[in-house]
């Protein structure tokens, strides 16, 4: 056991040298990891209650989501209404070393509550034979669409096969799930032969889904900068959209090394999520048909 001091915290630290992925990346390198990003990535866990997959077992095995807090925690993690808020650095360490890989968040804020989101996420999902090339071609598409209503989209990748489109938005959630629906749908009707809006899966081959649904305050992303369980450790990146319009990237190419110098050439990309964005348009309610 290993005993170290984060910011005031004393966390006990075990098997710092158990591999939890397949290509022997190591549960120090994971808690290195956060531990370096954590400048650029607290500010988008702040505040915002904070559910977990975990992966004791390593990154190829099973995980388990975890979304209340557990009973065993240190008395200066930080709960509300049951679960974990990551406010400071001591926190993060901790999840990292109970193999909390995958960190999700909402759209929401607790200071603000859940009716009152400041995003908008539209997550997109391709299945095969779509795939990222396909996502990024979505990706800016629904961009310029959203640019037309006032509204400045950021990018970044899943970490897996998908991406997310975010924008800083001050509404309601009831509006923000209207709004995200409709531009959903949309898009689908424009290209059926390409985008979805459905959630049934018998529909999906060769298509990018627009999962609009994310944006239920029920529901959680996974966070920017957030390892993603696999082979190999990736990360959830933010990316320019000149990055998105060239192509050249893959989930597996953004690895925590590569991620971290990344952010001595751009710094957070995602960084003006975190302030302010402007009210979202009015969306009239679609009736359903008859």
């Amino acid at each position: 056991m290993t005993r170290v001091e984060v910011e005031g915290r004393r966390i006990d630290l075990t098997n710092l040298d158990k591999a939890l992925y397949p290509d022997g990346f190591t549960k120090a390198e994971i808690i290195d990891y956060y531990t370096r990003i954590a400048p650029v990535m607290l500010p988008h866990l702040a505040d915002r209650q904070v559910t977990r997959i975990r992966y004791p077992s390593g990154a190829q095995a099973q995980g388990f989501f975890e979304k209340n807090a557990p009973a065993a925690k240190p008395s200066w993690v930080r709960v509300d209404s049951g679960l974990i808020v990551v406010d400071e650095l001591a926190t993060l360490v901790w999840l990292a070393h109970l193999a909390a890989l995958e960190l999700h968040t909402p759209q929401w804020q607790v200071a603000n509550g859940p009716e009152h989101p400041d995003r908008i996420v539209f997550d997109l999902d391709p299945t095969e034979p779509a795939g990222l090339d396909e996502c990024r071609a979505v990706a800016q598409a629904l961009r310029d669409r959203l640019a037309v209503d006032g509204l400045t989209a950021y990018p970044k990748t899943s970490g897996r096969k998908g991406m997310q489109v975010t924008c800083p938005v001050t509404a309601t959630a009831e509006q923000i799930m209207d709004y995200a629906r409709e531009r959903a749908a949309e898009f689908a009707r424009a290209a059926p032969d390409a985008v979805t809006d459905q959630m049934a899966k018998a529909g999906r081959p060769g298509k990018v889904f627009i999962d609009w649904s994310q944006n239920n305050p029920s529901k959680t992303t996974v966070c920017v900068y957030s390892l993603r369980a696999g082979d190999s450790p990736t990360v959830s990146t933010p990316v320019t959209w000149d990055e998105v319009s060239d192509g050249s990237f893959t989930a597996a190419d953004f690895t925590p090394a590569r991620v971290l110098a990344r952010i001595n050439e751009y710094a957070d990309l995602h960084a003006p999520l975190l302030s302010p964005g402007p009210a979202l348009p009015s969306t009239p309610r679609r009736r359903p048909a008859r």
